[in-house]
């Protein structure tokens, strides 16, 4: 599992409705290759997506472990939810899938919740929220995740959720300069909601935030959600 340097290697992966992204983290969590990415096959399928894994994997070179970062409610490797994906995800054993695939062992959590991982300074309320084909959510008390808090199905304004307000479709439809007043509100919905000492925005669409930032706030790239692979295998 280790090589001569006793440097352990993982292979991080994001999926998306959008695109499945990889790169290897060192045993620190820093990059060791470049991020590659291939466009989520369609239909978004646990097969299709297990085998753009595996032609990512292949081009990475050598790595020890597998952490995957999820769209939807994971327990135990177990995907629970994929309101973006297809729903033959619903109750599919992922982590088992992968391992037995890869031959290496995997650990599966929540997209938003691996992101956080990357983000957060590990001090008091921190909130994490990804804008992309969804909107992910993810929060932490003193570096302690608060797992699966899927936020963006709750009800956000005019009968309407987080993510049917803010999401990819919803942007495109209405044009950023409608989208960022409305992700402006958001904000201090949830600052109001959870009183959080930081909020991190990140995911695919946060390049597009074009408004002046509270001071707590903080834009993140999105390879944070690779980044945060690493933290999975914290004892």
């Amino acid at each position: 599992m280790v090589e001569d340097n006793g440097s352990i290697r993982t292979l991080s992966v994001d999926i998306g409705g959008s695109g499945v992204k990889a790169l290897v983290l060192d045993i620190t969590g820093n990059p060791v290759t470049e991020r590659a990415r291939v466009d989520t096959p369609q239909p978004a399928t646990p097969e299709v997506i297990i085998n753009a894994i595996m032609v990512l994997a292949a081009a990475q070179g050598e790595f020890h472990r597998v952490s995957v970062g999820f769209p939807g409610v994971v327990r135990s490797g177990v995907t629970e939810t994929a309101v973006n994906l297809h729903s033959d995800w619903i109750g599919f054993d992922l982590e088992t899938a992968l391992s037995q695939r890869l031959n290496k062992p995997v650990r599966v959590i929540n997209d938003a919740d691996m992101q956080g991982f990357g983000a957060i300074k590990g001090k008091g309320v921190e909130l994490v929220i990804t804008l992309g084909t969804g909107f992910g959510s993810a929060l932490f008390v003193d570096g302690k995740l608060v797992p699966n808090m899927e936020m963006g199905h709750h009800r956000f304004r005019k009968k309407e959720t987080y993510e049917e307000q803010l999401g990819r479709a919803t942007l495109d439809k209405i044009g950023q300069k409608r989208w960022n007043r409305r992700l402006e509100k958001a904000i201090a919905s949830l600052q109001r909601l959870f009183n959080y000492d930081y909020l991190y925005i990140g995911g695919g669409e946060a390049v597009r935030v074009n408004f002046q930032l509270p001071l707590n706030v903080k834009l993140i790239p999105n390879i944070t959600g690779l980044l945060g692979g690493i933290a999975l295998w914290r004892e």
